[in-house]
């Protein structure tokens, strides 16, 4: 029977302080499973370790950043691993960080900061930037929401 499991997480990376917001892109480095591919944070949950823990730890060993805020997008993010039989639901959030100096790890071999049409140009996966997409409408509207989904 197909295994269904909660055992990676995305997290979007946004920069306030310019006229717009501006979105972290990585580069996976060519000799990682999906090398060449530009993705947001992504990583494994590790035992004892919640979602939005994970979310934080790979944000600073990836970039070295730290968060200012963080938040929850309200959707989850799936895919099928047919080698695996296996159902991933991935929780997905959202991370405002104040520096844009990034250190990157051996995991991604470049970056750059993006307005929003270049950074949903850039994604490989639809899972993501529909992740990107909620993020963006949450942070542009100012709604209630905002302040319900904030951790």
């Amino acid at each position: 029977m197909t295994k269904i499991e909660v055992r990676v997480i995305d997290c979007h990376v946004v920069y306030l302080g310019g006229d717009e917001p501006s979105f972290l892109m990585l580069k996976r480095s060519p000799n990682k499973l999906y090398g060449g591919t530009w993705q947001c944070i992504t990583g494994k949950i590790e035992l004892n370790e919640t979602p939005i823990q994970t979310a934080v730890r790979e944000l600073n060993e990836e970039t070295g950043l730290l968060p200012k805020n963080k938040w929850t997008i309200d959707q989850v993010n799936h895919f099928y691993e047919a080698k695996e039989d296996r159902m991933n639901l991935i929780p997905v959030f959202g991370i405002e960080v104040d520096k844009i100096k990034v250190d990157l790890s051996s995991e991604h071999c470049d970056y750059k900061w993006c307005k929003i049409d270049e950074a949903m140009q850039l994604f490989t996966w639809t899972q993501q930037r529909n992740g990107l997409r909620s993020f963006y409408q949450m942070i542009n509207s100012k709604s209630e929401k905002l302040n319900l989904s904030k951790i």
